[in-house]
């Protein structure tokens, strides 16, 4: 086992550690809100996070898929580590909730094996932490949306901006970015796990 894998391991299970460590303080902080409050919030820092690593390892700003089918930098394995732990964590999560989502579960488990087969085989970084970027650039105010109604700013100003954000950059992304994006991980000679979490991406376009 390399030493980047190694390093991914231990980022992986830190960071699943953390995370429900983060979400219990969450859960007693907010213990007048819902479940999904505190799971929200949690998820708009992973996606803010997230997005802003997959952002600064992008090897080639030109291009930011590129070099294809090739393997990780150092940064990549580290965002992909570290939204694997999140993934993780949220799948588990997601079981302990009031409504259990079929088609959230699919996702994740779509998304961990995608992870996972990038950090095993070596390969696709630049197409993984794309895939990344796309699934979650819109996360922050699709969550935002609902946490404001939940604080008592459904059909304000405030929650109508977040409305338009969350509608314009999902569209762009998901609508845009993200055919060809699918179309990029299919034809590159990546493993079969990456192009079914290229694929998934659009199988789950509402998530």
């Amino acid at each position: 086992m390399e030493e980047e894998q190694v390093r991914a391991i231990k980022i992986i299970v830190f960071g699943v550690i953390s995370w429900g460590v983060a979400f219990i303080l969450t859960r007693r902080v907010f213990s007048s809100y819902s479940f999904s409050f505190s799971n929200r919030l949690l998820s708009t820092a992973h996606a803010t996070i997230a997005v802003t690593l997959a952002t600064l390892s992008v090897q080639d700003l030109s291009c930011p898929v590129c070099p294809l089918a090739s393997k990780p930098s150092p940064k990549q394995m580290d965002v992909m580590a570290f939204s694997l732990s999140y993934m993780i964590y949220d799948l588990i999560c997601c079981h302990f909730d009031k409504v259990f989502s079929i088609d959230n579960a699919v996702h994740h488990f779509v998304s961990i094996l995608g992870f996972i087969a990038g950090l095993a085989y070596q390969k696709s970084g630049s197409e993984i932490v794309a895939t990344l970027w796309v699934a979650e650039i819109s996360s922050p105010f699709f969550h935002l949306r609902e946490i404001l109604k939940e604080i008592g700013y459904r059909d304000t100003s405030l929650n109508l901006a977040a409305d338009v954000c969350f509608a314009t950059i999902f569209t762009l992304a998901r609508i845009v970015c993200g055919p060809f994006l699918v179309y990029v991980s299919l034809s590159a000679d990546n493993p079969i796990f990456i192009k079914a979490m290229g694929s998934g991406l659009q199988l789950n376009i509402g998530v």
